[in-house]
Formats: C-alpha cells, sequence, structure tokens
C-alpha cells in the first residue's frame, strides 16, 4: 500500500467530498424508504438497517 502523506490536489477533494455527499444522500434514501444498507466497517461487511439479513459471526 502506498503511504504518500502528501496533501491531495484541490480537485481530488473536491471528488471526494462530491462523492461522500452523494453516498450520503443514497443511504439517507434507503433509511427513509426503510431499506437495510450494506456497508464496510472494520474490515468486514456490515448490513444496517430494520430489513437487513441476519449476519453470522465468523
Amino acid at each position: 500500500m502506498n503511504n504518500n502523506h502528501t496533501q491531495p490536489s484541490k480537485h481530488s477533494e473536491l471528488v471526494l467530498n462530491a462523492l461522500k455527499q452523494a453516498a450520503s444522500n443514497e443511504i439517507e434514501k434507503k433509511r427513509r424508504l426503510g431499506q437495510y444498507v450494506v456497508l464496510w466497517e472494520n474490515d468486514a461487511i456490515v448490513y444496517k438497517g430494520e430489513d437487513a439479513p441476519r449476519q453470522e459471526k465468523s
């Protein structure tokens, strides 16, 4: 993995912020519709929401 610690360009920051906002909007939309979401947390796939499938612990 590349551990380059230079500052991202302004363009990269704009793109990243746009992607974060788009993802946030979709997660909120699914929440309002009562649908579950699939996320990546702590190096694992996580299903969140009232209708989410049950997850088995491995």
